[in-house]
């Protein structure tokens, strides 16, 4: 198989390119900035399969109807720090920030906030979200349901979503995150594994056989992914969806899977105030002694490192902001194909 190639596109150049696209596609002009902001933070941090990888299907939902433009969150109920909001069908990464920005605000009058939102759609990687909290001085407490692509624990067919989990706090200038799928491999990690010819590092799930495999293709055609933890992963993503459909007052995986695609989704955002705790002054240094002590993990190979959850993040992000965006030619062809008739490939 031959190895696809890449470009580098700028950051600059990859946000005003989406914001456009999104703006033909009537976009107010702030919703246009957020999701191309989002999309282009995504694939600055790495996290490709929810940044530009995603950028095509996110399109072609809104030109299905599946995705509502102008749509905006809408108050459902509150009572004291909860909030319940009906997210309209409106763009998911819009309706999140929205989201966490209301949590945060109630985290500020209660300490503690929760926003539950319905009917919104896919909010790409979860853990921008968690930098949004954290980096304001919050911790934050975030998850999703989706559409059944999991079995359960034991099962064949999919009857669980692999509702992304997010965790985060903030960490000096920056943050401490952890965004995880209830599978061991996101389907969009699994895609771009097939884009680029390549095996996943440890089995990902099953084949239509019924056989473990660490190739991507036979597990999308199975859709059989493997439940981190096996039947505690299952067990989690089960209770996920539980609490996320109940909070929100919107659907579950099973009626999320009757759409036409992965739309109306419940997702739950919880904000800490951090400055509420008494021992606020003591946060920083309690997480300095826990990262110290773990750095002296010691790596399985000589040359190893052991990182925390979004150590490896803030690497990538430091060099693609420097060097540029690596993208795949086809993704950028395909992306730049919604506005140009003849596409004119070009690196930055």
């Amino acid at each position: 198989m031959s190895t696809p190639k890449v470009l580098t596109i700028s950051a600059d150049k990859m946000k005003k390119t989406l914001k456009k696209i999104l703006l033909q596609h009537q976009f107010p002009n702030k919703r246009a900035e957020e999701c191309a902001t989002v999309f282009t933070q995504n694939s600055v941090d790495g996290i490709y399969t929810h940044g530009i990888n995603r950028f095509p299907r996110f399109v072609q939902y809104i030109q299905k109807g599946y995705i509502v433009p102008d749509a905006k969150p809408t108050i459902v109920h509150r009572f004291g720090g909860i909030e319940q909001w009906n997210g309209n069908l409106g763009a998911g990464p819009s309706n999140a920030i929205f989201a966490t920005e209301r949590a945060m605000k109630l985290a500020q009058k209660h300490g503690i906030g929760c926003v539950a939102l319905a009917y919104t759609n896919h909010w790409m990687r979860g853990g921008a979200y968690g930098w949004q909290a954290a980096k304001a001085g919050f911790a934050f407490i975030g998850w999703t349901n989706t559409t059944a692509n999991m079995p359960a624990w034991g099962a064949t067919n999919p009857k669980l979503g692999n509702n992304p989990l997010v965790f985060a706090a903030p960490y000096g200038d920056e943050a401490i995150v952890l965004d995880m799928a209830m599978s061991q491999y996101s389907f969009g990690a699994m895609e771009l594994a097939v884009m680029k010819n390549e095996k996943l590092s440890v089995v990902g799930g099953y084949d239509k056989d019924g056989n473990l495999t660490d190739e991507p293709d036979k597990i999308l055609e199975s859709w059989r992914s493997l439940p981190v933890g096996f039947w505690k992963g299952a067990g989690l993503s089960f209770l996920l969806d539980v609490l996320a459909a109940t909070l929100a007052n919107g659907l579950a995986t099973h009626e999320i899977t009757q759409k036409p695609a992965e739309m109306a989704s419940s997702q739950i955002f919880i904000a800490l105030d951090l400055s509420k705790l008494s021992n606020f002054s003591s946060i920083s240094s309690t997480i300095d002694a826990i990262i110290e002590d773990y750095k002296t993990s010691v790596p399985i190979k000589a040359q190893g490192n052991v990182s925390y959850p979004s150590e490896r993040v803030l690497a990538t992000r430091l060099k693609n902001s420097q060097q540029g965006i690596p993208v795949l030619e086809n993704v950028w062809k395909e992306v730049n194909g919604f506005f140009y008739k003849d596409v004119i490939l070009k690196n930055t």
